[in-house]
Parts: C-alpha cells; structure tokens; sequence
C-alpha cells in the first residue's frame, strides 16, 4: 500500500513531529516508539480513503491522521482545520517540507468551515465519538462518509454506524464508518 517515497515521506514527518513536539507540545507522545503507534493508527484510514477526492480532517493538531493519510493517498485532498495557531503553522510547515501539495492546513473552527461538500469527514479526539458522528454529517455530501476512532467499544452509536476493528500496539481499537445517506442526515437522527 505505501510505496518507497511514501515510507521516507513518513519518516520525515516523524522526524519533523519530533522536533516541534519539543518546543510546542503537539502531543503527549514523545518516543520514537510511541510517535510510530500514531503512525501506524493513522494508517488505518487510508483504504477507507483511497475513493475519495476531497476529505476533511478536524482538529488535525499534530497531524494524526490527516498528514499520514495526505502522505500514503496523494490523489486525495484533504482539508485539516486546526484553530490553535501554533499547531496550524507545525501543518503549514509540515505541508510544505513534505511536499504535499494535496493538504491544505486551515486556521478554522469547525462552525465557520463553509464547504459542505467533502466525499468524507474524519476527527480523532477532538469530540465525543457520537457527537462528531453528528457534525460530520453536516460537512459531507450525500454518499459520504464520517469517520471517528473508537478506543473502547460504545453501545451508543447510531444505527448503521460500521466498526472496522484493528489492533495498535497491543491495544484493540476500531474505526468507526457513518455512513451519509442523504443531505441534512445526522447520526442524532438517522433512527
């Protein structure tokens, strides 16, 4: 799936991560081994990807996963909104050290984003997993997807919402597929 370029492209994400990490705190992570785990869970998105044209990442902070999939799907472009200023710049800088022509980091919040068109929509961490099952919808045309990640498996999710179960350093995880059925769909209302 990840050609040579892609690889060495990876690694120099990790390499660039580490050294803003030190002065501007992107993420809790602060080992090889550790930055690696969030490599290899932000991998998980790219097949659900790799059909898409346009696809939007919130609250991309450091750049898991949108870098990672901007990096494996260069047919693909993403969108990331990042409102903390410090992390939007670590984005702009990763773009363009990278090369990535293909991802756009935008100082935005969620709410003032006004394109609503995106074929999928994707967060990690930034909200509650049912909640932003509920936002995306509304940022995804219809036949798009929401996609969230799951630490430990939820009994609310809305119906028809899709798991696809991996295992990350030991630790069982799952991405979780909405599927966008028609416009003004929401996961609150799609019972």
């Amino acid at each position: 799936m990840i050609g040579g370029t892609s690889s060495e492209n990876l690694s120099r994400f990790v390499d660039l991560f580490e050294k803003w990490n030190r002065s501007i705190n992107l993420s809790a992570a602060t080992t090889r081994a550790e930055l690696n785990e969030h490599v290899e869970d932000s991998l998980q998105v790219v097949p659900l990807l790799a059909s898409c044209r346009k696809v939007l990442d919130v609250g991309s902070g450091g750049g898991f996963p949108v870098v990672i999939a901007a990096i494996s799907l260069p047919q693909v472009a993403f969108t990331a909104l990042e409102p903390i200023h410090k992390k939007h710049a670590f984005l702009r800088t990763a773009a363009r050290e990278l090369h990535l022509s293909n991802l756009e980091p935008r100082a935005e919040r969620l709410e003032d984003h006004l394109v609503h068109d995106y074929d999928a929509a994707m967060s990690r961490a930034t909200f509650d997993l049912v909640e932003w099952l509920g936002l995306g919808c509304q940022y995804v045309a219809p036949g798009g997807i929401v996609l969230g990640f799951e630490a430990s498996p939820r009994a609310d999710l809305p119906p028809g919402t899709v798991r696809h179960p991996y295992s990350v350093g030991g630790k069982s995880r799952s991405l979780v597929v909405f599927h966008v059925e028609h416009k003004g769909s929401s996961a609150e209302g799609s019972d």
